[in-house]
């Protein structure tokens, strides 16, 4: 899927990002939620730019954003680790859950390798499905650029990304951030695609600190 999306060959998709989106507002509207500061990691950031594009009549509507643009190209050993496939032993998913959080975090972590058995033994208990993971990626590449909407894009926004991220290269963060009016933008040294736990305080204090100024100007 990867190559067909690099050779700009349209990819076929049961859904695409905006329909998640959808479902999310569809979620909020159903909850009686009129705003809410929306967060979103990997795919998660690129759901979070769709819901802004597709609810500006919402008002005070605020994203908080680790996204990326979709032009952004990608490592070739992170890809490989997203494609869909999966081992199905229980074996074979200790190895490639181990080997795929090494490529992502692109870096030695050794508190978070010491996690990585733990982590891998309950995600074989509950269960897996390539083939969802599969349609994930289809509905990112099937969906192309979200620059031209997010022009238009005028609730707060703040980027994060890794400087050393091997799945969406630190290009597309900085693009994301260059076609948002008005970002803020928070590039951290050292990381990749993950979030490894060394990181999270400088994490959690942009994102808090970008949610309270947001409130405070809508307020």
């Amino acid at each position: 899927m990867l190559k067909l999306r690099f050779l700009k060959i349209p990819v076929a998709a049961t859904y695409k990002l905006i329909d998640m989106a959808r479902d999310t507002i569809g979620l909020m509207d159903a909850l009686g939620i009129k705003s809410a500061h929306l967060v979103g990691a990997s795919m998660g950031g690129m759901i979070a730019q769709a819901v802004v594009s597709a609810a500006r009549a919402l008002a005070h509507l605020h994203h908080v954003d680790h996204g990326q643009s979709a032009r952004a190209a990608a490592d070739p050993r992170s890809g490989s680790h997203a494609d869909g496939t999966a081992a199905e032993d229980q074996g074979g998913v200790h190895q490639r859950y181990g080997q795929t959080w090494n490529v992502l975090r692109a870096g030695h972590f050794p508190e978070e390798e010491a996690l990585d058995p733990g982590c891998a033994e309950r995600v074989f208990a509950r269960g897996l499905n390539p083939a969802g993971v599969g349609r994930q990626l289809r509905a990112v590449l099937a969906s192309g650029s979200r620059k031209g909407r997010l022009h238009g894009v005028k609730t707060p926004t703040l980027v994060i990304h890794g400087t050393v991220d091997p799945l969406v290269r630190p290009e597309g963060g900085k693009d994301t951030a260059a076609s948002i009016p008005n970002p803020r933008i928070l590039m951290i040294d050292g990381m990749g695609h993950a979030l490894p736990m060394r990181f999270w305080p400088e994490i959690i204090d942009a994102i808090d600190k970008h949610a309270h100024g947001a409130a405070a100007k809508a307020a």
